[in-house]
């Protein structure tokens, strides 16, 4: 009995040195993919693109926002006897001391606002809503005064005006 022990402890220890010899000469391989593998991977990835588009309006809600470049609008000078200057985005006014450009777009509802120099103020087409020249709510639907612009003076080396820069 003890001898054939010894041939069986024999027989093991041998097939483990053929095991071993065979694991040293193959590579590991990497388990084949399964359906399983597969459905779970789509799975994933179709969970991250539903939350990725989840929390995109939530980050534009919170006030996420990229600031987009300034654009400036060169004015030259002198202006017309009026004192106001009217371009697609916004009017001068320069006829005061300091002056000042107001968007042409109505907070109401979006309209684009025309400067009456009959009745000195500026007037909403759609629906009447009255600002004054320094964007100011006169009167209308429309809750909120006109957004406001810098100018910027530019002047020679006399102090003669040359124009206005805005930037939008």
């Amino acid at each position: 009995m003890a001898a054939d022990t010894r041939h069986w402890q024999q027989v093991q220890a041998e097939n483990q040195e053929k095991l071993n010899r065979l694991r040293q000469k193959q590579p590991t391989q990497q388990p084949r993919p399964t359906r399983r593998n597969i459905l779970v991977k789509v799975i994933q990835w179709v969970g991250a693109l539903v939350t990725a588009a989840l929390i995109y309006p939530l980050l534009r809600f919170t006030g996420y926002t990229i600031k987009r470049k300034p654009r400036y609008v060169t004015v030259s000078a002198p202006l017309p006897a009026s004192g106001f200057h009217a371009e697609q985005d916004f009017i001068l006014f320069a006829g005061s001391s300091t002056p000042i450009a107001v968007s042409r777009t109505c907070t109401h509802l979006g309209c684009r606002v025309n400067y009456l120099e009959d009745k000195k103020f500026i007037e909403c087409p759609c629906h009447q809503s009255r600002f004054s020249t320094e964007g100011k709510l006169l009167h209308g639907p429309a809750k909120k005064d006109l957004p406001s612009f810098p100018v910027e003076i530019q002047a020679d080396e006399t102090g003669k005006i040359t124009g206005y820069l805005v930037t939008l």
